[in-house]
């Protein structure tokens, strides 16, 4: 499914996505898709001198009728399609490690605060609509 054309498609509309979020609210993207074997960091930013690892994980959900739903924290889709389920104990053990790697490689001191966010989103391209929940320092 990774593979799959139309996921590879909701990936990307989903990243350009969570870095529009993002500086929106003061971030600067400072890097994008650092990838090594062992993990991918999707977005590097900074905002008030704290460097932020974000996930990115965005779903497609075609179905919406405008209602809140109190049990996703998203407006506007009633489906129970929850982007920020799919960030794993793995998915952030990997990550951990390819942020450790990028701190040694960048030579970034040991005392520059950092955090992992995530940004998810849920797209309905029929209505071409995206809801966006933002999760500060998950780890």
């Amino acid at each position: 499914m990774k593979n799959d054309p139309k996921h590879i498609k909701i990936g990307k509309i989903g990243e350009e996505l969570a870095c529009l979020f993002l500086v929106k609210r003061g971030f600067k993207i400072t890097e994008r898709h650092y990838l090594k074997k062992w993990g991918e960091i999707d977005i590097i930013a900074q905002k008030n001198k704290v460097l932020r690892f974000v996930e990115v994980k965005c779903v497609s959900c075609e179905t919406g009728n405008g209602v809140v739903s109190r049990e996703t924290g998203y407006q506007g889709l009633t489906s129970m399609i929850r982007p920020e389920e799919h960030v794993t104990r793995e998915k952030l053990e990997r990550l951990s490690r390819a942020i450790q790697t990028y701190l040694v490689e960048k030579h970034i001191s040991r005392e520059t605060r950092y955090q992992v966010d995530v940004v998810a989103i849920r797209l309905n391209l029929k209505d071409k609509t995206a809801h966006t929940l933002f999760i500060e320092n998950v780890l």
